[in-house]
């Protein structure tokens, strides 16, 4: 059973998961890609939408190992909340859709690859330490402002909708500022946030 933190689950016979260790090498490189990167090299056995989102769910879980699942487990953790507030701005937004929903599946994966990134970096420690409000300000503030620009030329809902809209979008946007505690987190949001949106 491959479980991870986004509720993903995958139950899979010894056979079913030897199968996949023996056809996908790319999961124990040495040199790790992205997901995104690594999926279009190797999607051969998950070429549907669904299929994208096991093959995501597995690179996580693999790399995981690889990063150490207790080691790493509150970079992990904090990554994937601020990503699905991320996500979850831009889905509503969007009144939803089916990449959303996808995205929510997937994000686990590149949540994983920055903590793998993260852990093979020889100065994260001293960037970490440095002072990044003023930094991390203008970029919840760009936020809240594509927010209020985005709700601003919507057509067709009422004034109380949009306000009630705000409200919500802003709940995400103070979940991720919360989160945010670190030039990590803060590049990795900003990163996640102009890679898929």
């Amino acid at each position: 059973m491959i479980r991870n933190e986004n509720d993903f689950s995958l139950k899979l016979s010894r056979q079913d998961f030897n199968k996949i260790v023996d056809n996908h090498p790319e999961f124990f490189d040495e040199l790790i890609q992205s997901p995104d990167i690594t999926y279009r090299n190797f999607d051969s056995d998950f070429s549907s939408e669904a299929g994208q989102d096991q093959y995501y769910n597995l690179y996580a879980y693999f790399l995981a190992q690889k990063n150490g699942v207790e080691k790493n487990a509150r970079h992990r953790k904090k990554l994937i909340r601020i990503y699905s507030a991320i996500n979850s701005i831009f889905a509503y937004l969007a009144n939803g859709g089916t990449f959303f929903g996808h995205q929510q599946s997937r994000l686990v994966a590149d949540a994983e690859y920055a903590v793998y990134l993260h852990s093979e970096s020889d100065n994260s420690q001293s960037k970490d330490e440095y002072d990044i409000s003023k930094q991390k300000k203008l970029y919840i503030q760009s936020l809240r402002q594509m927010i209020d620009d985005e709700v601003k030329i919507d057509k067709e809902s009422t004034e109380q909708e949009k306000t009630e809209r705000i409200q919500k979008l802003n709940e995400f946007v103070n979940e991720a500022d919360l989160l945010i505690t670190n030039l990590f987190y803060l590049r990795c949001a900003q990163h996640f946030q102009y890679h898929y949106y």
